[in-house]
């Protein structure tokens, strides 16, 4: 599980121009601007398979509707096992003792300091 923060919505300005004998198409250099949204991904590693979930902002509050999420989406009889960075979302008081009860998921690696790690 992963999450992209402030990506960037755009659209060019133009449609893009169609190809035609001897020349590309064509797209404009400029967009409109749309604000940023928040991608939040969870991926199995068995079938490959994505729960994937856009929000307008990154907050706890969004991280836990996508853990309730994901715990919605799984089947009953599958184990979640989560698999996540130390980014700050994680560190609030609302998971400062792990994920809140309820959930069917356990965290396998939270708030794991990648040390001299550059990704």
């Amino acid at each position: 599980m992963d999450e992209k923060s402030q990506i960037q919505a755009l659209n060019r300005t133009q449609p893009a121009l169609p190809l035609s004998f001897g020349y590309s198409e064509t797209r404009t250099h400029d967009y409109a601007r749309h604000g940023t949204t928040t991608l939040f991904a969870a991926l199995d590693v068995a079938t490959g398979e994505v729960i994937g979930r856009l929000h307008r902002r990154h907050r706890a509050k969004e991280f836990l509707a996508f853990l309730k999420e994901i715990d919605r989406e799984v089947p009953e009889d599958l184990d979640i096992h989560l698999v996540m960075d130390n980014y700050g979302t994680h560190k609030t008081e609302k998971f400062a003792l792990g994920l809140p009860p309820g959930l069917g998921i356990t965290c396998t690696s939270h708030q794991h300091q990648h040390r001299g790690s550059t990704w």
